[in-house]
């Protein structure tokens, strides 16, 4: 049993398909060619720490689809919030969507999502890594930061910011039967015809297997650029971003998503649409509607 002067730190016994370290990510970077990166869903993030008594930003583990397993090596309080999955200490059923306090030595696991996509796990404390510009996000698309977590690894906490709080209320939406994103148009909307976003949000598509933090790829009808068009110079690329490479499918960026590319964008998806894209699983509907601001 670990000693009273045991540096604050839980141990991965399971890491789980993809569990990374994210905050709220790298400011201000962009023009070094670093996304922003950071969780995919920020209300989560912060509620989450909210919850163990951490500051809103203080990195915390998101996983992916399977959950996670740590040994917590000194007493701890966590928090599970986002997709919605199975908690559990030392075998025993805990709750979602509220502090749970962890005993030195026991493990704590986040099981397979029931709906959704992505948990987001909160330890008091926080996740205590070294920051790279400013942020202890794992970035899957630059690599910068810590890379995905592997089982046996030690994860260091820092010391308890405040103590776990209750939230009578939760304000957070289920994970998408369907995906509707509101679009403005976007830099390149005229690549595409005249009746561009109308044909988007006519179309119906459906969120690909091989969606990822860096963006959410579609099935459906392919949008054709103009014959007259060429090929486009890289420019600068911001969240959101409906790109279109030469298969037709949109791709929507997400928080790893390259700050440059050649592909144009045809439209740009508001921001507080992009925490519900990071819920949906393959096969989820997914249907665009013109943004009026």
């Amino acid at each position: 049993m670990p000693g009273a002067g045991t540096p604050r730190a839980v141990e991965v016994v399971r890491a789980g398909p993809l569990t990374t370290v994210q905050d709220g990510g790298r400011v201000g970077v962009a023009a070094l060619g670093v996304p922003r990166g950071g969780a995919l869903d920020p209300v989560a993030l912060r509620l989450a720490n909210l919850l163990v008594g951490n500051d809103p930003g203080a990195a915390v583990l998101e996983t992916t689809l399977g959950g996670v397993a740590l040994r917590a090596l000194t007493p701890l309080v966590a928090a599970v919030l986002g997709a919605p999955a199975p908690v559990r200490v030392d075998g025993r059923a805990a709750a979602w969507g509220a502090p749970v306090r962890v005993p030195a030595g026991a493990v704590l696991e986040v099981g397979a999502v029931t709906a959704g996509v992505r948990c987001y796990l909160a330890l008091s404390g926080g996740v205590d890594l070294p920051r790279v510009l400013g942020s202890r996000s794992a970035d899957l698309l630059s690599g910068l930061g810590p890379a995905p977590l592997t089982a046996g690894q030690r994860l260091p906490l820092g010391a308890a910011a405040g103590p776990p709080r209750g939230l009578d209320l939760l304000p957070l939406p289920a994970p998408p039967r369907e995906l509707v994103l509101r679009l403005d148009p976007g830099p390149r909307e005229d690549w595409f015809g005249p009746d561009a976003l109308l044909r988007l949000a006519t179309a119906r598509y459906t969120v690909a297997p091989a969606s990822n933090r860096v963006g959410l790829r579609l099935h459906g009808p392919a949008l054709e650029r103009l014959p007259d068009r060429g090929e486009l110079p890289s420019e600068g690329m911001v969240l959101g971003a409906v790109q279109i490479p030469p298969d037709g499918l949109p791709v929507v960026f997400l928080a790893d998503h390259p700050t440059t590319g050649g592909y144009p964008v045809v439209g740009v998806v508001r921001v507080d649409d992009l925490r519900a894209a990071a819920q949906a699983p393959p096969g989820t509907s997914v249907r665009f509607v013109r943004s009026y601001r």
